[in-house]
């Protein structure tokens, strides 16, 4: 038997769960603080600061030599980052991007990969160096400017976040998901950004409107054209939260013989091109695109996508107001600006706020890199004070270096010197000792106590500390503005669409269907509206259970027993070749054969849901609707209760109700609640076990009609006999009523 020893260290009992939750919010907040979330200051998670850290200490400034990717990989994995090279080398790929950010930080030669969605070429092949975006938010990095802290294997230092002089969180914009939190930052134009800054600093509570005049939305590296409302880049930017549209940039161009071509220039930002097309292509083959005839990518350097209509009459806005409905030529950008602020705390900011942010960490950043500016004129002015000791008494110190055993000592005791001053004068060069020098050393010793001077009331003067930051925000705006290449907006702020009349047939053709659904839950759709004296054939054994006119553009309802409901639009049905398909390998559905119904969905219908257990309420059709194959629950059931009714309201007024023991109600519909989801209200209640059988809604002028044997119907106007109050018992249906009881 084994037994453990008492040296066995700290061996706990512990609940399997507790030890499970502890590790997992150990590795959830190990994702969202350094990993996947940016830090509002710089606007980088932990890979991008390390890669271009990294690449700082290997020299690889924007003047010099590129040096490979792999040696920047290895260094990044081995002294700071402790992950795969892949993931490494695919974040410095993107920073290479210029499709991918707007203002690249990694400068680089070689094959980064291209807006068609191909991967760059081995970091054996490329090589890289720093830009000049990238040098400015390392600007000041030696200079205190900034907290370091040990790496991970506790070798060597590295900062917690950049000084950033350049405002990349937002210019750049970033997207990340972390454990129960996500973001998404596009890219902004950073001419916009510093005009905003330096409203900021000199109107600190400037209100959102004012910014968003300055920063009107999002400036995309691959252009496009913004098409949000101002109210809506208002309350995203307010809030932190929203979403842009962007449209592709396209043009006409003219043919001979009156015929013409669309061609698109720019597409929205982070759809590649390659699927863009083969999307396109896809829709076209499958004759949902019915105005456009070809599709051709004719793009080099720069993009260029040739569509070609159907028809010279077909109208160009038309036709590309279809293209954008159902194509990524329109894509919804999202925001969420949820960062770390300075104090490692995620939280969603404004965009006033993020700007105050950044804002506070560069005056901070002035302030240290002043107090470590100061330091260094101290030290200076201390050896040069020595320095100049020296110099008035230059015999005795060449005396007392020559002769005395402890020179430094003897200095410092006959000069009343500090021990750096004796220090300095001891390392002092002989050439050194010239009277130029001397001169020399008076003048900087002038000019680092003016600057000293200077610097102590900067440090004392917070208006004009504000002032210089706005003076350094103004130096980006110069240097990566507007008047600059890469500083002019590309995305076009553009108004909302006018709205475009496309017609239904441009969207998707539109056929006749009839949808078949069998005894054993097979389905499919038929060409065509079949009427109920055609024969249609099905597996031996089986049988019609549900038959429905429908058209390909129709979305088909397909309620269960167990009170789900599952949607399926009328072109993704299967074929009527062969018997179908089973339910069950279409949504995910327990038996094939538990079918209540089958509906073609009619927007703002409502419809009539109950169970057996004689509970229900009515819905709106739109409320059902499901996005995944799963379904989505309406009904919900108790024990072994079923759900038995799914039949539309109409225009009808009073419901009827009837039980497996033959008793019949009528009530008016107002008495049932509308809902979304829940058991519903008592329809009918019932003794000895009794369960709902069917229910109704028709209108009382017409009178209350169902089956008889034969097919024939037979209506009954005289319904006093049998109106009631909601969850009564009811009274026995009249003579010829069917049984078991059913109204259809």
């Amino acid at each position: 038997m084994n037994t453990i020893s008492a040296e066995t260290p700290d061996i706990r009992d512990t609940w399997l769960a507790d030890a499970l939750s502890e590790r997992y919010l150990a590795y959830a907040l190990s994702t969202i603080m350094a990993r996947s979330l940016p830090d509002v200051r710089d606007g980088l998670k932990p890979v991008h600061r390390r890669l271009l850290f990294a690449m700082r200490q290997l020299r690889l400034n924007p003047d010099s030599p590129y040096k490979k990717s792999a040696r920047v990989v290895g260094d990044v994995m081995g002294k700071f980052h402790p992950h795969g090279d892949t993931a490494i080398y695919d974040a410095m790929v993107r920073l290479a991007q210029d499709f991918a950010v707007r203002y690249p930080l990694v400068d680089g030669q070689g094959n980064f990969g291209n807006i068609d969605g191909d991967n760059a070429a081995a970091m054996r092949y490329t090589e890289a160096r720093l830009t000049d975006v990238a040098q400015s938010l390392l600007e000041g990095i030696d200079e205190d400017a900034v907290d370091f802290r040990q790496t991970y294997d506790g070798e060597d230092e590295e900062p917690v976040v950049l000084p950033a002089a350049f405002p990349n969180l937002l210019a750049n914009g970033a997207q990340g998901i972390a454990v129960g939190m996500a973001t998404s930052i596009p890219p902004h134009n950073v001419d916009e950004l510093c005009a905003a800054l330096q409203h900021l600093i000199k109107y600190p509570d400037a209100r959102d409107e004012t910014l968003v005049d300055l920063i009107p939305g999002p400036d995309l590296p691959t252009g496009g054209i913004l098409i949000e409302s101002r109210e809506s880049v208002l309350e995203a930017y307010r809030t932190g939260k929203g979403g842009f549209r962007v449209r592709a940039r396209w043009e006409v161009e003219k043919l001979k013989n009156g015929t013409w071509q669309v061609v698109v220039t720019e597409i929205p930002y982070q759809v590649q091109k390659s699927r863009l097309v083969e999307r396109m292509a896809e829709l076209l083959q499958a004759r949902k695109l019915t105005m456009l005839g070809d599709i051709r990518d004719e793009s080099a350097a720069d993009i260029r996508l040739v569509l070609e209509p159907k028809s010279r009459n077909v109208d160009p806005d038309v036709l590309m107001e279809s293209l954008f409905r159902q194509t990524d030529l329109e894509s919804r950008i999202p925001l969420n600006l949820n960062v770390l602020d300075k104090d490692i705390v995620p939280r969603v900011m404004s965009l006033k706020e993020a700007l105050h942010a950044f804002l506070e960490h560069r005056h901070e950043v002035l302030i240290r890199r002043t107090n470590h500016r100061l330091a260094k004129i101290a030290h200076r002015l201390e050896v040069l004070a020595g320095y100049l000791i020296a110099f008035l008494n230059l015999d005795e110190v060449i005396r007392i270096i020559r002769e005395e055993d402890e020179p430094k000592a003897e200095l410092i005791r006959t000069f009343e010197l500090t021990d750096v001053q004796a220090e300095a004068i001891l390392n002092m060069r002989l050439r050194s000792l010239r009277k130029l020098e001397e001169i020399e050393l008076r003048k900087e010793f002038e000019d680092l106590s003016a600057e000293r001077d200077d610097l102590k009331a900067l440090l004392g003067d917070d208006v004009r500390r504000w002032r210089v930051v706005s003076q350094q925000i103004g130096d980006i705006r110069r240097q990566f503005g507007k008047a600059t290449e890469i500083g002019r907006r590309r995305t076009e702020i553009g108004a909302p669409p006018s709205p475009v009349v496309v017609p239904l047939e441009a969207m998707v053709e539109r056929e006749p269907i009839t949808v078949i659904c069998s005894e054993k839950g097979w389905i499919r759709a038929l060409r065509g509206h079949i009427g109920s004296d055609q024969e249609v054939k099905y597996k031996e054994g089986d049988g019609e259970r549900f038959r429905v006119h429908a058209e390909t553009t129709d979305r088909v309802l397909v309620f269960a027993t167990d009170g789900r409901v599952y949607t399926i639009t009328g072109d993704k049905l299967p074929s009527g070749r062969g018997h179908g398909e089973p339910l069950r390998l279409m949504f995910d559905l327990a038996n094939e054969e538990d079918v209540v119904a089958v509906r073609v969905h009619r927007p703002g219908e409502t419809l009539l849901v109950a169970s057996t257990e004689g509970r229900g309420f009515v819905v709106p059709s739109d409320e059902v609707l499901a996005q995944t194959r799963s379904g989505k629950q309406v009904l919900v059931l108790d024990g072994k209760a079923k759900a038995i009714v799914c039949v539309p309201v109409g225009g009808g007024d009073t419901v009827a109700v009837v039980g497996t023991n033959r008793k019949l109600l009528l009530f008016d519909l107002s008495d049932l609640p509308e809902m979304s989801r829940g058991k519903g209200v008592i329809l009918q209640k019932y003794k000895s076990g009794g369960q709902l059988a069917d229910a109704v809604v028709f209108k009382a002028e017409e009178g209350l009609s169902w089956t008889l044997q034969g097919g024939r119907r037979r209506v009954e106007t005289d319904l006093e006999p049998w109106r009631g109050k909601r969850a009564g018992a009811g009274k026995n249906p009249p003579n010829g009523f069917p049984r078991p009881p059913k109204f259809t």
